[in-house]
């Protein structure tokens, strides 16, 4: 899907991914946005710079946006991601009310907004949540496989 609406979130979005790197964590990237556009949330992957086994990139960003507005609904907020959502925070957007959630590249592995399962758009559920994905997949797919195919390589080499 070509950029349109939430290019430039994600390319904030990416930012966020790249610099995961330096401290060897997966590479993805996430911000929350607000309905005037400004980013209120910013958070990447921290759980090797941490220990933390829930500091992936979308908890990170909606505790950073939560703290910055002063409390923990963001029902009025759009979560943008490098990478699908998995179960976990599938499920930590739910507890934060985010109305829409925006995503890079698909996890065929592990998602949980359309290609593993579809937890968010589950028919059970009390509200609805608009998920859009594949925006800026390319770019967000290519940073993850670099990421991995470079792992390897340095496994490899032992």
């Amino acid at each position: 899907m070509a950029p349109g609406r939430w290019g430039t979130a994600m390319r904030a979005a990416l930012d966020e991914a790249r610099g995961a790197l330096t401290t060897g964590d997966v590479p993805v990237g996430a911000v929350v946005v607000a309905a005037d556009g400004t980013v209120i949330g910013r958070g990447r992957n921290e759980r090797e710079a941490t220990g933390d086994p829930l500091a992936h990139a979308e908890v990170v960003a909606l505790r950073d946006a939560a703290a910055a507005l002063g409390g923990w609904r963001l029902d009025d907020a759009t979560l943008v991601v490098t990478l699908e959502p998995c179960v976990m925070c599938a499920g930590a957007v739910l507890a934060a009310r985010v109305p829409r959630l925006v995503f890079g590249a698909w996890d065929e592995k592990a998602g949980a907004a359309g290609s593993v399962q579809d937890v968010l758009r589950d028919r059970h559920l009390p509200h609805a949540i608009e998920v859009t994905g594949g925006v800026e997949a390319d770019a967000c797919a290519a940073l993850l496989q670099q990421f991995f195919a470079d792992r390897r390589a340095t496994r490899a080499r032992g």
